[in-house]
């Protein structure tokens, strides 16, 4: 650990209405020689068909470790997602971290990763077929790594 930087673990539980995908944001401090993995999971709550480190972030004096755990169990009850093009840039070439991020990018980052882990990795891939409606929404999102994809 950073001495005055506390680590935070953020689950993201990613679903879908009738209206599209939703998420809810779940998250607590990682204590001491606890796995970050572990606190996603439990943040979670449920069996999740799939767990996966998407990204990390530094905001209010803190490190933000986010993971997005799909299906949601009870997507009614989350917001919905929205700005498709939204994505959070930093102000330069020395500074790619941009001064705040909306969650709605966090989100947006986050399936856009699992767009592409669906045809790179077998748990994606395994994932995707246990819940095609879920993934058809997703894979709308233009598959990106960190960063978007530029053609």
């Amino acid at each position: 650990m950073l001495p005055g930087v506390g680590v935070v673990v953020e689950t993201l539980l990613i679903g879908a209405t009738d209206d599209g995908l939703t998420f809810r944001a779940f998250e607590r401090p990682l204590g001491d020689d606890e796995h970050p993995d572990q606190v996603a999971r439990e943040l979670a709550g449920f069996g999740a068909q799939l767990l996966h480190s998407t990204s990390w972030r530094f905001a209010a004096g803190r490190i933000v470790l986010t993971y997005a755990a799909l299906p949601d169990p009870d997507p009614r009850t989350a917001t919905q997602l929205e700005g498709v093009g939204l994505t959070a840039v930093g102000s330069g070439p020395l500074q790619p971290s941009p001064a705040t991020i909306d969650l709605a990018a966090v989100v947006l980052h986050a399936v856009r990763h699992l767009a592409f882990l669906r045809h790179t990795d077998d748990a994606a891939a395994a994932a995707a077929n246990g819940d095609p409606r879920l993934w058809a929404l997703i894979s709308r999102h233009e598959p990106a790594l960190a960063g978007t994809l530029r053609r």
